[in-house]
């Protein structure tokens, strides 16, 4: 068949492969000039970094395997960073059991119901059970009042904003039972997957096509090809076609029925600062923000776990965050708003200097969190659409995880099974 592929992130280019080498005709429309999507990559020290942190867990065996297929196993590095949780004003280890049962708010009682209520979702295979629960009530009645006040209900708050209350316990399993200890990252990136994946499109044939954002999707009645048109004004005319695309752009460009599941998904946005400094700023990978009057999730630094000099002796540091796509944070201009955020910063690390930066990057995707709550799962579209010839692929259908690299391999697996192009 001729296949058509909407988005160049690990869904689309995982796909394209998928079909190539069954032998069908593939081109991947990428609207960026990057491939990657949300695992797109900047440079720092002449290294590709991740825009938005990324690794993944010794558990994600779908883009494990995939990267051994492409024959670049030997890049995969499995580490055992640290993590840590700023609370009180004071950072607190917490990367280990015993660590986070000696969390310094915890009394015994809250030590053991910590324990045990995470031990119960590490057992639960089927985290689906929790679909009509909400995490906070869930954590509440199992955790306890003090342990979901000092550690969940932050996370939550933080990730999620006014919705936090909404959230589904089901989305919390999936970050609870999916996890291991051990985070695997990629030597020199994993833009290396990205490019890996588009040569064997290329070699076999196939096409990846930058700059080419959608603007309509049509499959007239009875016809048997779709037809897709770009902002540039280029047609193409597909057997297949599969959208990888969140689902607001596809619903918009495919003129989807108002009243259809696809438009009441609901997404916050994503923002990241990459901030190369000349020293250390924390002593963790990652610092989880349990304090809910600061403006951002958590910080990240990389070079924690990678050597800086990777990176050309730089400290690799992220300042993420989730947030409505009209929230301050969102708009505000980034050298504005990172000076903003320097003064919570210092609070953090009380020695820290504006000087300590020396270059800096940002980067915001307005499409990047699904908001998963009890009533997710009844509003997640299927893969078929209204024409009989496109197929959507979106995270909204990864559930009850919502994002990650290996997920969506897994659902590029999935999708080219479905319509026979594998």
């Amino acid at each position: 068949m001729n296949l058509g592929i909407i988005g160049a992130g690990a869904t689309g280019l995982t796909a394209a492969y998928d079909a190539v080498k069954a032998g069908h005709s593939v081109t991947v429309l990428e609207a960026a000039d990057e491939l990657g999507g949300l695992a797109a990559s900047i440079k720092v020290g002449g290294t590709p970094l991740e825009r938005y942190y990324h690794h993944i867990f010794r558990s994600d065996r779908d883009i494990i395997a995939l990267i051994e297929e492409l024959g670049l196993g030997g890049d995969l590095q499995f580490h055992k960073p640290t993590t840590g949780v700023f609370r009180d004003g004071k950072l607190h280890p917490f990367s280990t059991p015993l660590e986070m049962l000696r969390f310094p708010t915890f009394s015994p009682i809250d030590s053991l119901r910590f324990g045990l209520s995470s031990a119960v979702l590490k057992l639960v295979r089927d985290g689906e059970r929790f679909n009509d629960q909400t995490a906070l009530s869930w954590m509440r009645r199992w955790a306890g009042a003090n342990v979901t006040k000092s550690i969940w209900e932050p996370l939550l708050r933080g990730k999620f904003g006014e919705r936090a209350d909404q959230v589904s316990m089901a989305w919390l399993w999936a970050r609870v039972y999916c996890r291991t200890f051990e985070l695997g990252y990629m030597r020199g990136g994993f833009d290396q997957v990205y490019v890996a994946l588009q040569d064997a499109v290329s070699a076999r044939g196939g096409k990846v096509e930058f700059g080419k954002k959608v603007d309509t999707i049509r499959q007239p009645d009875g016809a048997d090809q779709v037809t897709v048109r770009t902002m540039d004004g280029a047609t193409y005319d597909f057997d297949q076609l599969i959208v990888t695309t969140p689902q607001p752009v596809f619903a918009k460009a495919a003129d989807v029925p108002a009243d259809d599941a696809v438009w009441r998904n609901q997404y916050l946005g994503a923002t990241c600062f990459v901030l190369e400094m000349d020293r250390s700023f924390i002593p963790y990978y990652w610092l989880n923000i349990n304090e809910p009057e600061f403006p951002f999730l958590a910080v990240v630094e990389h070079t924690q776990m990678v050597a800086p000099s990777e990176y050309g002796d730089r400290h690799v540091v992220y300042v993420g965050n989730y947030v409505p796509r009209d929230d301050w944070r969102f708009t505000t201009d980034p050298a504005e708003l990172l000076e903003r955020y320097v003064p919570w910063l210092q609070r953090i690390n009380p020695d820290f200097d504006r000087s300590w930066i020396k270059d800096w990057q940002f980067s915001r995707a307005p499409f990047a969190q699904p908001v998963v709550t009890p009533e997710y799962r009844s509003l997640i579209p299927g893969h078929r659409t209204h024409m009989s010839r496109v197929t959507l692929a979106t995270m909204a259908q990864i559930y009850p995880q919502d994002r990650g690299q290996n997920y969506a391999v897994a659902l590029a697996h999935r999708v080219t099974k479905l319509i026979g192009a594998s």
